[in-house]
């Protein structure tokens, strides 16, 4: 069980990494989205690639931050039955939601979007907007983020496995999600 605790820290702090670089995209959608805005309304200039870019950063910051919402516990969860559980009831319905809705998800999707992004790179795609960009970096996106919420899905898993076989506490963080 160390290992697999051992691994599931080395995601938990990879993720913790993308999350910041997800922080930097919104960042930089706000600048090229205020910098095009006054470009286009003080000097009537403007540029297709500058709107794409808001894309292209905006599909970034939601795919390299989704995972790291997962392993904060800030996910989208319906809770009806969820909150009146026990710490032990919320492992288990964690643990099957994981295993039965968010991994066969997470991995269907990332096995639908590498032949889109491999297509793109091949012949290199190019936006049919005049001066839009190449189009395999914003397709890149998806496998990148899918397989970050894999492996987080799978570090989360081996966590509830810990609680559940007692190699790991469940703190107060756990028991209730950051609102």
């Amino acid at each position: 069980m160390k290992a697999f605790l051992k691994f599931s820290a080395g995601v938990d702090k990879m993720n913790l990494w993308f999350g910041y670089l997800a922080s930097v995209c919104v960042l930089a959608a706000c600048v090229v989205s205020s910098g095009n805005a006054s470009l286009r309304y003080a000097f009537s200039l403007g540029s297709n690639a500058w709107l794409e870019m808001q894309w292209y950063l905006f599909a970034y910051l939601v795919m390299l931050g989704a995972a790291h919402v997962l392993k904060v516990n800030e996910h989208v969860r319906v809770d009806l039955v969820y909150g009146m559980l026990g710490v032990r009831g919320k492992i288990w319905v964690d643990l099957l939601g994981l295993l039965v809705f968010l991994m066969p998800a997470t991995l269907y999707l990332l096995w639908l979007c590498i032949p889109p992004f491999l297509d793109a790179w091949q012949t290199g795609e190019i936006s049919p907007n005049a001066g839009g960009l190449v189009r395999w970096p914003a397709r890149l996106a998806l496998p990148i983020g899918f397989t970050l919420v894999a492996l987080q899905g799978i570090s989360e898993i081996v966590k509830r496995v810990a609680m559940l076989s007692g190699h790991l506490t469940a703190d107060a963080h756990y028991e209730r999600p950051l609102q």
